[in-house]
């Protein structure tokens, strides 16, 4: 299971990995299964690990007060998946977090995170990391606030076509933003053009 963990952080890297790294990444990193549908993190309780996916779905998101949920994060093979502030701040978490499918994967405490900062392959994959996360949410940000429900969704599936095959389209259109009936009415306007 650690090698596809070995291979994501070589191709962030600069430099290669090596054994002693290896050896200490399979000591911080402990293999970890979920059923689908089993909780990785529920509402209120604190992140206490973060989760790198090797095989399967998972996604976060919210209840509101009607029961209905919002989607705020999709995950699949070779993704990250936690709540990063419940994470980093020790406070409870708003977000559930599920698996969408059977998932496996390589979870990490913070305190691990922090004995392994000081590797500078490591180091540079959660630098690359974080410049990726901030382009993504800052895109999603920008796609919300002032595109059409037409354009979010062909953004989406230009950037992330590997979803569209994994998720369902009402979770699809909760990450979205908007209905399922809205991304069906989007979907068939475009399939029409």
């Amino acid at each position: 299971m650690h090698d596809a963990f070995f291979n994501y952080i070589q191709k962030l890297s600069s430099a290669p990995i090596t054994a002693e790294e290896k050896e200490r990444y399979r000591q911080a990193f402990t293999p970890f299964k979920l059923r689908k549908r089993q909780y990785f993190l529920q509402e209120g309780n604190q992140c206490k690990y973060f989760a790198f996916i090797v095989k399967g779905a998972m996604r976060q998101y919210t209840v509101d007060e009607r029961g209905v949920e919002h989607i705020a994060r999709l995950g699949i093979e070779n993704w990250w998946m936690g709540d990063r502030e419940s994470y980093i701040m020790d406070t409870p978490s708003i977000y559930n977090i599920d698996a969408w499918e059977n998932t496996e994967m390589l979870i990490i405490t913070r305190p691990s995170v922090l004995e392994l900062v000081n590797i500078p392959v490591f180091s540079e994959m959660l630098r690359k990391m974080d410049d990726r996360n901030n382009m993504a949410n800052q895109r999603r940000i920008t796609a919300v606030i002032s595109a059409s429900a037409e354009k979010r969704y062909t953004e989406f599936a230009a950037c992330y076509p590997e979803l569209l095959d994994r998720f369902p389209q009402y979770v699809i259109a909760s990450y979205l933003g908007f209905t399922k009936d809205t991304l069906s009415r989007v979907r068939s306007k475009l399939l029409r053009k």
